[in-house]
């Protein structure tokens, strides 16, 4: 069948690959072109297969599928990006559509909706679970209230901002931008997730800000990521 839309398959479970397969070979309209499993696998095969839609995990093991997002969106910018998760967590959705994500499922979804998700972001629209759209609503009615008191970040990170931080956090604030729980921070990083938590309250506390979206926009904004990334 011609004009089929073209899914890219990212998770680090094969038997979650292997389930999204079967869902979506029920319908003609799906050929899924490739599997990944790790970030380096899905760079590679959205370069080799050009996929239409990539159907990514945000949690890929020790990986952020946030930072793959990223990382995709960058090189690839007719590629449709669609998240599946079993967090909806308002601060991940909203990093999610700041890295390039069209849309943003949870992993309870039914197939249908899944389907359709799929059929949205390809025909260029955004896609959101029932529970996603909410958590993204929240946050974006709370937005003005946390940017009123934000110090103002105009100027961007001053060298001064990062040279108060200790080298353990700027790794966690690495993988705070990321898009890691603090669990994947600390098993990383050999340190445990108290640990991981007292440099989160460290890096708000030296750098005045409140929110993990902050942390994130300040993390990427100071070149922070890209300095990580491989």
């Amino acid at each position: 069948m011609t004009g089929q839309i073209r899914v890219l398959v990212v998770d680090d479970h094969a038997i979650v690959r292997e389930g999204l397969r079967h869902v979506l070979s029920t319908d003609d309209d799906f050929v899924v072109v490739g599997e990944a499993g790790d970030g380096a696998t899905a760079l590679q095969l959205a370069e080799e297969m050009q996929p239409d839609v990539v159907l990514l995990d945000i949690n890929l093991g020790a990986e952020s599928g946030l930072d793959v997002a990223r990382r995709l969106r960058a090189r690839h910018e007719t590629n449709r990006i669609l998240i599946l998760s079993v967090h909806d967590d308002r601060e991940i959705v909203l990093e999610s559509l700041r890295v390039g994500a069209n849309g943003y499922v949870r992993k309870d979804t039914t197939p249908g909706e899944l389907r359709g998700a799929i059929r949205a972001v390809f025909d260029g629209h955004a896609f959101f679970s029932a529970s996603v759209a909410m958590r993204l609503t929240e946050a974006l009615a709370e937005r003005p209230t946390m940017e009123s008191r934000t110090p103002d970040r105009s100027a961007g990170p001053t060298s001064a901002q990062l040279k108060q931080l200790t080298g353990r956090e700027r790794e966690v604030l690495v993988g705070v931008a990321r898009g890691q729980m603090n669990k994947q921070i600390g098993a990383a990083l050999g340190i445990s997730v108290r640990t991981v938590e007292s440099h989160r309250d460290s890096l708000m506390r030296k750098l005045q800000l409140r929110t993990t979206a902050a942390l994130t926009r300040f993390a990427i904004d100071a070149g922070l990521l890209d300095e990580e990334a491989p």
